[in-house]
């Protein structure tokens, strides 16, 4: 619960778990480990039906990205889209924030997981949202 000097905040997503530890959080299949963020009656790797509440971590590696020159209007660009792999091996889509200069992205280089505030609504409550940042 926010103390009465700060903002409310909301997640962009229900997997974004905020507090003082802020991380991600998967659906991890109890029979082979596979991970999703969204809910699953059956694992798509093995069919398996049983699924545990995982966390996922923080450190990871940049798998695949593009980077974005046009985007709809308010989004500034160019940013970088992303795979990053985590230190777990949770695949995680998401963008690279942080870079001075989104050319500067490289294939295989360690990124950390970090949030940021997104927008703020009329009452003042703030939407945050996640990325990787270098680091």
């Amino acid at each position: 619960m926010p103390d009465e000097t700060s903002a409310e905040q909301v997640p962009i997503v229900g997997y974004l778990q905020l507090g003082d530890d802020p991380h991600l959080r998967a659906n991890e299949c109890t029979a082979c480990g596979a991970r999703y963020f969204d809910r699953r009656n059956a694992c798509a790797k093995c069919g398996g039906t049983g699924f545990s509440d995982a966390r996922v971590a923080d450190a990871a590696v940049l798998k695949a990205y593009s980077i974005v020159h046009n985007a709809a209007p308010g989004i500034p660009v160019p940013y970088v889209s992303a795979i990053v792999e985590t230190e777990d091996g949770t695949s995680v889509r998401s963008n690279v924030v942080g870079l001075d200069d989104p050319m500067t992205a490289e294939l295989g280089m360690r990124v950390e997981f970090t949030t940021y505030v997104c927008g703020t609504d009329d009452d003042g409550t703030e939407c945050v949202a996640f990325g990787y940042a270098p680091a």
